[in-house]
């Protein structure tokens, strides 16, 4: 036996390999390229406004070419290429014949039936031994006959007749399928016999160097590089390193801006001579007297001297733009400006990498400097400067008008909290607001999602009293109320109750399920079913200034007053479990959603007092601070607390569930915080 290699000499065999082959490169690739395509934004709700200033135009085409970005024309020429190469061979499939394959029968070489007696099959092969005998027979070139393949049909005809009267030759063919018994087989290459055929194999060899000896190392040197350079933040890691340098524990928020400055990803930007080009007019409008700020750009006597201490270079020229960016200075030159709105969003992504070093070192104020830094990136404002800025057509005199000779800014909670009148008489006037200015402005700050926090507390899941290194759950309670909601419905105390999920009820331990009250039993307790989560995102951030959609986040964590470190480091929290806005996307639900953190508990019993900050990434002045109590028991007086608590009713013997209801919430009561009363 022997094992033969054939190339595809009909071409019936290669077309559908490679169609495979191609197939299993382009469709993921047109699924990567279709998703980059697709504006992850799109599915996001957004605060609905008309407001524009003189460069959204800017602002709008940075946005554009940030989401172009992620669209690799190699990678649209890689989907057209496989597409095409895909359609030229369903085509080549579609009008390509295979070869066919006939089983070797010798009735069917005879031209008999099958099971004809041995007569019948003696006396045809004696007539077609006759015919096809090698010294009778001869070509018929008219049928394009060769002599060479009339001897072929005389062997064959001579097997035929051998395999059914010969009693060895039968038992080969019943055994093999063939009188000569057990035969080689053949291997088919799917590849056309012409890539080796006509000396073309030197160039098959090439072929094969260049994929696999060049194109494939270089691919996967290249991603594997390419994740070395960048940390997990997204930045570059040279970047990294250079905000690692700039940590420092006393750092405030201008120092995360000077910090911010250091990116190597400034460089890209003002590679050349614009790293030097207009840097001395920067500085000019930015050191200028400002209106609100002692200087224009917002920053202070030390952030200048900082600035001035830095060589002209990427890195000053960098400063200057974040600075002109956040004091919305106006430099009346065209690439000056649309430096200065990108400097924005780079910075903010290095803000991402400098927070992760805050988190690192623990401390309390570098981590909430990150945070803020982020809010004024966002917004494009500069430190310390009115919350009221991030309203539409509110300027620097507006401001002023608003909040008169107050030492501290209002915030937009502030200023829509007072009536309706007043807000009027404060905001629009003369060189102020007009009247449509005005309602655009009340209209945008009652879409903006301010998380009002109601109640905070903590349990052990399935347990009544928290015991030494269990694992502790702090529960968040609050609602969306934007500012100047009207008629906000009182906190149902029901909302506030965080009831365990059954214990047989794996999806809601997960965090797959919640629990919603859809009734009340005849004495009055709340009936509770399980439904499945749909998380909901906040409106996309209204931020006219910023280069990017951006979905706001909130950080949650704890933190040791005394010591000035966190505690609990923050879990963040991007979507929630029930709908901020109805369907309009006006109209607040002022629905009570829960946010969960779940860390350790101290290894000792005690009372330890935390701060909880509530921090949005996104707005100023939107933020949360608040003491809360963490009551941790012995274990062993735990149980004997909860030994005394489980009182029996006398007659029926079974627990008296007002006393236990009571006892609960005096139990739950001793570890939960509540916001004072306003």
């Amino acid at each position: 036996m022997s094992s033969e290699y054939s190339y595809d000499e009909h071409g019936h065999i290669w077309p559908p390999y490679v169609f495979i082959m191609t197939a299993i490169v382009t469709i993921p690739a047109t699924l990567v390229l279709v998703n980059r395509s697709r504006d992850p934004t799109a599915s996001f709700k957004r605060i609905q406004t008309s407001f524009t200033h003189d460069h959204s135009a800017v602002v709008d085409t940075i946005r554009k070419r940030e989401k172009r970005k992620d669209r690799k024309l190699w990678l649209f020429l890689l989907v057209v290429a496989g597409w095409s190469v895909m359609g030229y061979l369903l085509y080549l499939i579609s009008t390509t014949e295979a070869p066919e394959l006939k089983l070797w029968n010798p009735f069917d070489i005879l031209g008999i039936p099958e099971g004809s007696p041995v007569k019948t099959i003696k006396s045809t092969y004696r007539k077609l031994s006759l015919k096809y005998h090698p010294d009778k027979v001869k070509p018929d070139s008219a049928k394009n006959e060769t002599l060479e393949m009339l001897n072929d049909r005389y062997v064959e005809i001579s097997k035929a007749y051998q395999a059914l009267t010969d009693d060895d030759i039968r038992a080969n063919y019943e055994l093999y399928g063939h009188p000569d018994g057990k035969q080689g087989f053949s291997i088919n290459i799917a590849l056309p016999k012409a890539i080796i055929s006509d000396g073309n194999g030197k160039y098959v060899i090439l072929l094969y160097t260049v994929l696999f000896g060049v194109l494939l190392p270089y691919l996967v040197g290249s991603w594997w590089y390419g994740t070395l350079r960048r940390s997990k933040e997204g930045v570059l890691m040279e970047s990294a390193n250079r905000l690692f340098r700039e940590y420092d524990d006393q750092i405030d928020q201008g120092g995360v801006i000077n910090a911010l400055s250091t990116g190597k990803e400034y460089e890209e930007l003002l590679k050349g001579d614009k790293a030097d080009a207009g840097l001395s007019k920067i500085e000019s409008r930015i050191t200028a007297e400002g209106d609100l700020t002692p200087l224009a750009g917002g920053l202070s006597v030390k952030d200048q001297e900082k600035l001035n201490d830095l060589e002209s270079g990427p890195r000053r020229k960098a400063l200057a733009l974040l600075w002109a960016y956040l004091g919305r200075v106006e430099l009346d030159d065209t690439e000056l400006t649309k430096a200065k709105f990108e400097a924005g969003p780079i910075a903010h992504a290095l803000n991402k990498s400098f927070n992760a070093i805050s988190l690192a070192y623990m401390n309390t104020a570098p981590l909430l400097n990150s945070y803020y830094a982020s809010q004024l990136l966002i917004q494009a404002l500069s430190p310390k400067s009115s919350p009221l800025l991030q309203l539409p057509f509110f300027t620097p005199a507006v401001v002023k008008a608003v909040e008169g000779d107050s030492k501290t800014h209002t915030t937009v909670q502030g200023f829509m909290d007072k009536p309706d009148a007043q807000r009027r008489a404060l905001a629009v006037g003369q060189g102020l607001l007009n009247e449509t200015q005005y309602k655009e402005a009340v209209t945008v700050a009652k879409q903006l999602p301010y998380l009002r926090v109601s109640k905070a507390f903590f349990k052990v899941t399935g347990e009544r009293f928290i015991i030494p290194s269990s694992l502790v759950t702090l529960v968040v309670k609050g609602r969306f109320v934007p500012p100047g909601s009207e008629k906000v419905p009182e906190v149902n105390e029901l909302d506030l109750e965080d009831i365990d999920p059954a214990e047989d009820d794996l999806d809601a331990i997960l965090g797959r399920k919640t629990s919603k009250q859809i009734g009340k039993d005849e004495n009055g307790k709340p009936i509770l079913t399980s439904v499945a989560n749909e998380p909901v995102a906040a409106p996309l951030v209204h931020a006219p200034y910023f280069g990017r959609d951006y979905s706001p986040r909130w950080h949650v964590f704890l933190t040791d007053s005394k010591q000035g470190r966190v505690a609990v480091p923050p879990f963040t929290f991007a979507q929630f479990d029930r709908p901020i806005f109805e369907a309009d996307g006006n109209t607040p639900t002022y629905a009570m959603q829960t946010l969960k953190a779940q860390f350790a508990a101290p290894p000792q019993a005690g009372h330890y007092t935390f701060v909880m900050h509530v921090v949005c990434d996104s707005y100023v002045g939107f933020d949360t601070k608040m003491e809360v109590t963490l009551v941790v028991e012995e274990a062993n007086k735990a149980a004997e607390m909860v030994a005394e608590d489980e009182i029996s009713e006398p007659d029926e013997g079974k627990p008296d569930s007002s006393r236990t209801h009571f006892a609960t919430i005096r139990f739950a009561n001793s570890m939960q915080t509540r916001l004072p009363a306003s």
